[in-house]
């Protein structure tokens, strides 16, 4: 079996492959494998690349309960599963600045009954969802008449439709959406600003008391590293020992009778790979370029795509805090253009002062991919440092390295439907597909997160095994 791609679709993929005896080889063209989940150093310091963490799988993606397991990161008891305190995110893991002043958590806290009202009216509404059938992998949800009405239109013209206008709360759900989809409310559909919280934690008014029956009142942790995902790709390369083949850039794919043929630059020259299978593990935009002869489904799918800066900046020592929460290991400031920063050096519980590493993310409009690209890792440095500065004027006499990282195309965007041609269109048609090769990424599911990717590469393995 042949897989092009190292991201975590691909490394899913071979592995499961792999487990079941079968001979597999990777093709990658990068420096190392993970994709967008990718980890780094900066001052003999470890970082993220990419994605930083992975909220703690549900009972829809077992399998994904199994990895963790069986990467020491989590356990099944008599209480069921559950993630090791180890891998979760330490306490305190959010704060917002926002007034001139940092508070816990990521939601703006409701100053009055006005808007106490209309956060609960949001989480009725996401509890309903939840009841209507929202879940990771998204393949393993229905699609009905309410799925398809959401993702008709916007999430933004849907919360106006709502009477949800509380400026505090549209902020944070545009927040959200940003941070899972590389684009705001007013872009991605209303399934998709529904989907990032009833698939997975639900939605809690802060100070409102819990309810032991209620799915969202308790949000466990994410888990995460002081190098963000990329635990999770040394786990599944692990197995994978010898097959990952790295710096080979796969330009043409013919699909023949009897195999596949793959033509590959790599580090001496040209090479051919022949296989009886291969999953294209890339983004389906890129399996465009490279499948000769690609059928319909394929050719037909556009994606819009959200290009993001990755800067991880490398400090001498804490810098000083402003009034109010203390530093967490995600900190948002409310005012800036940026997602905000993670402090890689959160899980390590050392409490010495001493270097520091924030990893700042920017999810950048898609008219700016040109400028991500042209533009000087200076001129971007500068701009980093600049939306810092109101709230850590102190961060240029700490600064010690910058460390850009740019993804120019790398998160698929949920747009109004995008959800129907996962369920019912283009998208569904190649993760159906059968012949000699086989698709597996998180584009299958019109977005891009770890649960996708990783439901991808398995679906994928399991269709080719079976």
């Amino acid at each position: 079996m042949l897989v092009v791609g190292a991201g975590v679709a691909g490394l899913t993929a071979a592995r499961q492959m792999r487990r079941r005896g079968i001979d597999v080889a990777v093709l990658e063209w990068d420096l190392q494998a993970g994709g967008n989940a990718q980890g780094g150093v900066v001052q003999g310091q470890p970082c993220p690349l990419g994605a930083h963490y992975l909220p703690q799988p549900g009972s829809s993606l077992p399998e994904l309960q199994d990895l963790l397991i069986e990467l020491g990161a989590a356990e099944r008891g008599l209480g069921g599963w559950q993630a090791r305190e180890a891998w979760q995110v330490h306490a305190p893991a959010e704060r917002l600045y926002d007034q001139g002043a940092w508070h816990a958590g990521l939601l703006p806290i409701p100053g009055d009954s006005k808007t106490r009202a209309e956060y609960r009216l949001f989480a009725a509404q996401v509890r309903e969802a939840m009841r209507q059938g929202f879940v990771l992998p998204t393949h393993r949800a229905p699609f009905q008449a309410m799925h398809a009405s959401l993702d008709a239109t916007t999430f933004s013209v849907w919360l106006s439709a709502q009477s949800l206008l509380d400026p505090g709360l549209r902020w944070y759900l545009d927040y959200c959406c940003r941070d899972d989809y590389g684009a705001g409310a007013d872009e991605v559909s209303a399934w998709a600003g529904l989907q990032y919280f009833a698939s997975r934690h639900g939605f809690h008014v802060p100070g409102d008391p819990g309810d032991d029956d209620d799915p969202q009142a308790s949000q466990p942790p994410v888990l995460t590293a002081p190098d963000g995902n990329a635990w999770l790709v040394r786990g599944l390369s692990a197995p994978l020992a010898g097959a990952i083949h790295l710096q080979r850039l796969v330009w043409r794919v013919d699909e023949e009778r009897h195999g596949v043929i793959a033509q590959v630059l790599g580090p001496d020259g040209a090479e051919t790979w022949h296989a009886r299978h291969l999953v294209m593990a890339v983004p389906l935009f890129v399996a465009q370029r490279l499948l000769r002869g690609p059928h319909a489904a394929l050719k037909s799918v556009q994606l819009a795509r959200a290009p993001w800066l990755v800067a991880n900046l490398a400090l001498s020592a804490p810098l000083s805090n402003r009034l109010g929460a203390p530093p967490a290991w995600d900190n948002v400031m409310r005012d800036s253009p940026t997602l905000g920063y993670v402090n890689a050096r959160h899980q390590t519980l050392d409490p010495r002062p001493g270097p520091q590493v924030l990893t700042l993310y920017w999810a950048l409009p898609a008219a700016e991919r040109a400028r991500l690209l042209q533009d000087s890792a200076r001129t971007w440095a500068q701009r980093v440092i600049d939306t810092l500065r109101p709230t850590h004027p102190d961060l240029p006499e700490h600064l010690q390295a910058v460390r850009l990282t740019r993804w120019g195309h790398a998160m698929a965007v949920p747009r109004p439907g995008v959800r129907r041609e996962v369920a019912q269109g283009a998208l569904a048609a190649l993760r159906q597909s059968g012949g000699r090769v086989r698709f597996a990424h998180a584009d299958l599911a019109g977005y891009s997160v770890f649960e996708e990717a990783f439901y991808a590469g398995w679906q994928a393995a399991e269709a080719l095994i079976g």
